[in-house]
């Protein structure tokens, strides 16, 4: 992906400092990190589904052992996910994990921070941006109606705010209608328009027997089954009338703004933990969020089952329907039908596929509304058993 920076400002000088600052955290961290993992490994043996480490080693080129260790660094940087950015207030950058899983960087804008991460077992990154700061000028960007602007993302391993958009100018008066300093952002005038994966064939469920989406995962409001899926699947009232998944009825949609809904089904119906691997089944135990750099699949109705890794969080998506906000960005491939399916990252349920660029054939690049907002808006409970 070919990226220009606004007014020509370069995110280089912060790259080779962070660079610099990486390059002496190890051996220190490396250590820390291999006592982790060693641990998370030992939990996940004999605890990790036969398809997944088949995806796994299929995905990334891994031998079955290789494959542990990725999972057992992923399981560390979860962890971390939850901790570092308490730990580091002000000065947090962001976490990844990088291309190899073999170290978890966390960058901040504060060198002293450098000692405290590598007892983590985190490999310190310094640069100039904090994430407070890069939120905020994602924040201040309002493009009602602005033709030519695709979204925008955070991208904490360049340290940047990405405007995606058809050209500079487009990205250029926002940034300047924001007032945001230009040295925050890079524009990617590349990005093809996003769309919502909408009215396809698959073997989901059917909308007031006209339209197809893909079921999320199985959840509970108190004593009322369902499930969750995307906003922009059907609105509050709308039924779901035939299909894979049993019949019933959205009682709570957001698209735009966000793209979330559940639906509750009959009280007698059986709910299962499990993702539809469409080459078995994929058991759900929780909803821990995965770091940036992770692996991560997505099943759907249309494409059936993908893999890929977590790009970016707090997304903002302009569709044709609005703009949408938080969702987390992925370099799964998925097309029309997919829309509301799994995306799961282990055993990890991340959230329900939006819409995207590209397909299955070519590759693309897939938003997902993660499924926290959805059970904590409505109540709702994980089905984990």
């Amino acid at each position: 992906m070919k990226r220009q920076r606004v007014l020509a400002v370069t995110a280089a000088s912060a790259i080779a400092t962070a660079l610099t600052l990486a390059a002496g955290a190890a051996p220190a961290s490396a250590e820390i990190l291999d006592a982790k993992a060693d641990e998370a490994r030992a939990e996940l043996t004999g605890n990790v589904s036969p398809g997944l480490l088949d995806e796994l080693q299929d995905t990334f080129g891994l031998t079955e052992s290789e494959a542990y260790d990725r999972l057992a660094v992923e399981s560390v940087a979860a962890a971390l996910l939850e901790e570092v950015p308490d730990s580091l207030d002000d000065s947090y950058a962001g976490l990844w994990v990088s291309e190899d899983a073999d170290e978890i960087y966390v960058a901040t804008t504060d060198a002293a921070e450098a000692t405290g991460l590598r007892a983590e077992g985190a490999t310190p990154v310094l640069v100039e941006h904090d994430l407070a700061a890069l939120e905020a000028a994602a924040a201040a960007i309002n493009p009602v109606d602005v033709e030519g602007y695709y979204g925008n993302y955070i991208d904490v391993v360049a340290n940047t705010l990405v405007i995606e958009a058809a050209d500079e100018t487009v990205a250029a008066d926002l940034i300047e209608a924001a007032g945001i300093d230009p040295s925050l952002v890079t524009v990617d005038a590349e990005a093809e328009a996003p769309q919502t994966y909408f009215v396809r064939g698959g073997d989901s469920y059917i909308i007031e027997n006209s339209w197809r989406c893909s079921v999320g995962f199985s959840v509970r409001q108190g004593s009322t089954p369902g499930f969750v899926t995307a906003g922009h699947c059907g609105d509050a009232g709308n039924r779901v009338t035939s299909g894979e998944a049993a019949p019933g009825t959205f009682r709570n949609s957001v698209f735009p703004g966000a793209d979330r809904a559940w639906v509750a089904v009959g009280s007698g119906e059986q709910l299962l933990d499990d993702v539809n691997m469409y080459s078995g089944t994929r058991d759900v135990a929780n909803a821990n969020t995965a770091a940036v750099g992770s692996s991560i699949c997505r099943s759907g109705s249309t494409t059936g089952w993908h893999c890929g890794t977590v790009q970016a969080f707090n997304q903002t998506v302009r569709y044709a329907e609005g703009a949408v906000y938080g969702m987390t960005r992925t370099n799964v491939c998925a097309e029309p039908g997919d829309s509301g399916g799994s995306f799961i990252s282990g055993n990890s349920a991340q959230g329900m596929t939006s819409g995207g660029s590209g397909n299955c054939r070519t590759g693309g690049t897939t938003y997902f509304q993660p499924i926290g907002p959805a059970l904590s808006a409505w109540g709702l409970t994980l089905v984990t058993s």
